[in-house]
């Protein structure tokens, strides 16, 4: 199936009041999912690549949890084809650590906001097998981005510290200014102008039915609500809201505005805090 943040992130969007526009780059075979996000009314430019990328996810019963293979990758994009692509946030989602360049992020930085996952930078593929490596130019690229969105795993991987509190405090001392720290079931942590803000995990009404593209959806929500002028907490609780509607489903969110308001309005006593 689709995937990947271009394909989940974008879902997410896809019924709220914003402007967005999803540049991505993908094999001409792989088109039909692009024409399925344009029925939407998602904006998508296309280049063209000799592949698309194709990961294997496969997750133990704890969805928390999970292990990959690359079958494929995608050519690396360039700041020239970004050239003239304007935005107040780019949201970048590399999935394979030669995705973004250094010289990419920088460019775009010079025109609005970076929010980046990082996880991307922090897998290395030998054979069609994904291991965790640190990123060697972590600290170049992180001074031009704004939103850093990490797990627990990959804050350990970059900064060296197990502990969220120092991790962050280490994140921000490279230049991000709002440093997001998602720890899967037990909600996320979100350290921004020397606060630290807890946001709670909403448990699901139903089962857990599918965690692939949870921190996608997740950011999705956050960088919605920031845009639209949210205090940091009122944007974290909204994207864990988004979060728990979506993996209780297979694939992307679909839901409303409105599905996410009431699931605050009615669960704002049934949390988990970090």
């Amino acid at each position: 199936m689709a995937g990947g943040t271009a394909f989940y992130f974008s879902n997410a969007l896809s019924n709220f009041d914003i402007r967005y526009q999803l540049v991505t780059a993908l094999a001409p075979a792989d088109m039909p999912s692009v024409y399925d996000l344009r029925s939407k009314g998602i904006d998508v430019t296309v280049f063209p690549s000799a592949h698309t990328v194709f990961f294997e996810n496969i997750y133990s019963e704890n969805q928390d949890n999970r292990t990959q293979r690359v079958i494929r990758q995608a050519d690396a994009f360039s700041a020239s084809q970004l050239a003239e692509i304007k935005a107040a946030v780019f949201h970048l989602g590399p999935l394979l650590a030669g995705d973004i360049p250094l010289d990419l992020i920088r460019s775009l930085s010079e025109k609005g906001k970076v929010s980046l996952d990082a996880q991307g930078y922090l897998r290395e593929v030998r054979g069609q097998n994904v291991f965790a490596i640190d990123w060697p130019w972590k600290q170049q690229a992180l001074a031009y981005v704004h939103t850093l969105k990490v797990n627990e795993h990959e804050m350990a991987v970059l900064t060296g510290e197990n502990d969220v509190h120092k991790s962050a405090k280490i994140l921000a001392g490279w230049g991000v200014k709002e440093v997001v720290i998602t720890l899967g079931s037990m909600g996320s942590v979100i350290y921004a102008e020397h606060t630290f803000h807890s946001i709670p995990a909403y448990v699901p009404t139903t089962s857990v039915v599918d965690a692939t593209g949870c921190g996608d959806t997740y950011m999705a929500g956050y960088l919605y609500q920031r845009v639209k002028g949210a205090s940091i907490r009122e944007a974290g609780e909204f994207a864990a809201a988004m979060a728990t509607l979506k993996i209780e489903g297979s694939g992307p969110f679909t839901g409303t505005l409105a599905d996410v308001l009431a699931l605050l309005a009615s669960r704002k006593d049934k949390v988990k805090m970090p």
